[in-house]
């Protein structure tokens, strides 16, 4: 018997997958998806079985990664709900379903923790937000979960009420960080710079701008105020972003990011 099935492999299913590779072996996990060419690609590349379908995989684990979209959910509970029982953990993945909802929908005593990862799971480097009762678990399977979500990551232990932003944080926003590098890189080119070389300095900047945030415990702002000189060219681009609307551009995104988090059924 596996320890850990995925119900589901899609980006986020693809990434947690991989970064577990880094911690465990491919004998202690199982998945299952909705196309044979998929199911293929994946066990050829990782070495990691295929169940034959969802009801075969959670029946074949312990810890269950519903790795699929909200908007299947209904459909994938409905295949699992006759084979999960008290025994089982299941991982929830979903930006939206409560762990009171998925309880209703399951009909029956379920143990349930819902995370919300990020694709730098890939390589190790995913941002978890994750929640769950601690009293429905044992010290053992706690430990299971911790080795988990570090496997691919960091992870942090939040108040379900705070998941929705969680999303908002971390499960959504390296797309805009993507298109913050992509733009940046783009301005470059545009002054002559190669475009491989503007991807490697404004990915690199990104990475040490935010290690420096959780390294140094500074206040944004003042790590900002730090590289621009009083007059110079750094406060130049600064008042173009503010002329622009940078910040509240960021800020809408992160409101309709919520929105439809609170709107998905």
């Amino acid at each position: 018997m596996s320890t850990f099935g995925f119900i589901g492999m899609g980006n986020m299913g693809y990434a947690m997958l991989k970064g577990l590779l880094k911690t465990y072996s491919p004998s202690d996990i199982i998945f299952s998806c909705a196309t044979d060419k998929k199911r293929v690609t994946v066990s050829e590349e990782t070495g990691v079985a295929a169940a034959s379908g969802n009801a075969e995989c959670a029946n074949s684990a312990k810890y269950i990664i519903l790795a699929v979209k909200p908007q299947v959910y209904d459909g994938v509970i409905k295949n699992l709900m006759h084979v999960v029982t008290q025994d089982h953990v299941i991982i929830s993945l979903s930006p939206s379903h409560s762990i009171e909802l998925l309880r209703e929908k399951f009909d029956k005593p379920v143990r349930i923790v819902r995370a919300m990862p990020n694709t730098p799971a890939l390589i190790g480097e995913a941002m978890t937000g994750v929640c769950y009762d601690a009293m429905e678990f044992s010290f053992e399977e706690k430990e299971v979960l911790d080795g988990f979500f570090n496997s691919f990551g960091t992870y942090r232990l939040v108040d379900e009420k705070l998941m929705n932003t969680v999303t908002c944080a971390s499960g959504s926003s390296p797309a805009y960080v993507y298109m913050f590098i992509e733009a940046m890189a783009d301005a470059c080119v545009k002054h002559g710079m190669p475009r491989q070389a503007a991807y490697e300095f404004v990915a690199q900047t990104v990475v040490g701008a935010g290690r420096m945030v959780l390294e140094t415990k500074e206040h944004p702002g003042l790590l900002k105020d730090k590289v621009c000189s009083p007059g110079g060219t750094t406060i130049a681009g600064v008042a173009a972003l503010e002329e622009h609307g940078f910040r509240n551009s960021v800020i809408k995104a992160v409101d309709a990011c919520f929105d439809k988090c609170s709107g998905i059924k």
